[in-house]
This record gives C-alpha cells, structure tokens and sequence, in this order.
C-alpha cells in the first residue's frame, strides 16, 4: 500500500481549517510542512523515462525577501499586457500565501475600463474560483455600482491587493502585500485606470502607504502615483464585507458612491 505524503496530507489538513474559518498558528504549520517536505525530499524517487523536472518548495529556494520583491519587480515590469501580468502573477512563488491557496484571484472586469476597484484579497469563494470579489461581498459590491451606472460586465475592472487567500481570512501582512505590490503598480499602469476604488481599509492603506484607518481616509479623494508615473484619482470606501456586517453605515458608503459618480462625470 503506497503511503501518503505528509506535505499533501498536512496541507489538505489547513485546507479544511481554512474552509471552516479556524484560526491556526502558521508559524508552526510553516514548521511542519517544511519538515514533512524535508523529509520527502530526501525520499530517494523512482525513476522513469518521462519524469519531468519539479519545481522546489518555496522554503527551499533560498531567496530572501529582498530577493523576491525584486523578482516581483521584474515580472511585473516585463509584462506588458494584463494577460501577460496575470501569468507572470500565477508563475510568482513568492508569496508563502500561495502555498495555502487554491487558485489565483487575479483579476475580473473588462481590460481597459474607465474604473479600477482594487480590494484586499480573496476569501473562500473567490479562492475557489480564482475570481475577485464573487461571493457574498462581492455581489453587494455589484449592487453598489451598479446604482452609479458600473458595472464589471461593461466599465469596470476588478482586483486586490493581494492574489491568495489567507489561512482562516486573516488580514495579508505588510511583507505579503509588499510582495504583490510592483504587480498592483503594473496592473495599474496597464489598465490605465480614470479612477480608482480602494475598497476597504487594508486596500487603502496598503495603496497609499498609511496608517490612517478608512474611517478618516473614506470620504476624500487621493491621489495615487504608481513608480512608472502614472496618476489617477483614489477614493477609499468601506469594504461590502464590513457593510454586511455594519448595516448602519450604508448611509455614509451611499455618499461616498455619489461622489464617485460626479468624479467621474468631470473625468468623462
């Protein structure tokens, strides 16, 4: 009876934590999938004439962080079609989250279009499907522009941040997110966005660098200059995900779509 690799076993394991929204201590689950994939790399392999060549786990790559942001930065560079970003974005392996993560969330909408709204990152559904913004938060986010005459099937394009769910939905670290960032820049520059959405507080913070919370970044308009120098207005609002859960503020997110919508009548 042919035994089970550890690896897989221990990552369907988190998979399914994940799935059930368990919090779990990754530093140790990183420990152990790094020694059950030490021990199976050791195994000696059966050989075979159509063996084909396997790529090595992360951990053993030996790049540091330093190292694989500059790698970001040349992958990103280098595309120069979204098609062309979201491979290179699917091919990185720098980020440990894509370790965990089921799919890709790239990104959805139509290539080109007058609006870009960029999210934190998948949740369960959207790790499922590799799409953004597709499960319960993200069909409120279509209402929501949908009453201010967008929508991802004709004039807008959607995506995060940050490309692979966290285990149990926790918020991507800095150093995450600061991994993904030079694709975030050329995803930009590609799109060539009139306007950009940050919806939530982790994807407004993360896109201008700041401590400040969306309740005070929400409201305003800010500009956001990508390191190719290209510029675009940026208007924070609260994440659908926060709303499902805080009812009371759709008041306040009403206003922030309607200045949206007069922004963008000036830009047309």
């Amino acid at each position: 009876m042919s035994q089970t690799d550890p690896s897989l076993a221990l990552k369907a394991l988190t998979d399914w934590w994940g799935e059930m929204g368990v919090d779990v201590d990754e530093t140790q689950i990183r420990a152990l999938r790094k020694a059950a994939e030490s021990r199976t790399a050791e195994a000696p392999a059966p050989k075979s004439s159509n063996e084909q060549p396997q790529r090595l786990p992360r951990h053993l790559m030996k790049k540091t962080h330093a190292d694989w942001v500059n790698e970001a930065k040349t992958l990103a560079a280098d595309a120069q079609t979204l098609d062309a970003l979201k491979t290179a974005i699917e091919g990185f392996d720098g980020c440990i989250l894509k370790e965990s993560a089921r799919n890709t969330a790239c990104f959805d909408g139509v290539q080109g279009a007058p609006v870009m709204v960029i999210g934190e990152g998948p949740g369960a559904e959207e790790d499922a499907r590799g799409l953004p913004f597709v499960g319960k938060a993200g069909q409120l986010l279509d209402k929501m522009l949908a009453a201010i005459g967008l929508s991802r099937k004709e004039n807008t394009f959607i995506t995060n941040v940050n490309y692979w769910r966290p285990p149990g939905n926790r918020n991507p670290s800095d150093e995450e997110l600061e991994l993904c960032r030079p694709f975030v820049d050329r995803m930009i520059e590609l799109g060539q966005p009139k306007l950009i959405i940050a919806a939530g507080g982790v994807a407004a913070k993360s896109l201008l660098q700041s401590r400040v919370g969306i309740m005070k970044l929400r409201g305003s308009e800010h500009a956001l200059k990508t390191p190719g120098g290209y510029e675009a207005p940026m208007f924070p609002i609260f994440h659908p995900a926060f709303l499902l859960r805080r009812p009371e503020e759709k008041s306040r997110a009403w206003r922030d779509l309607l200045n949206i919508q007069a922004r963008l009548e000036e830009l047309s």
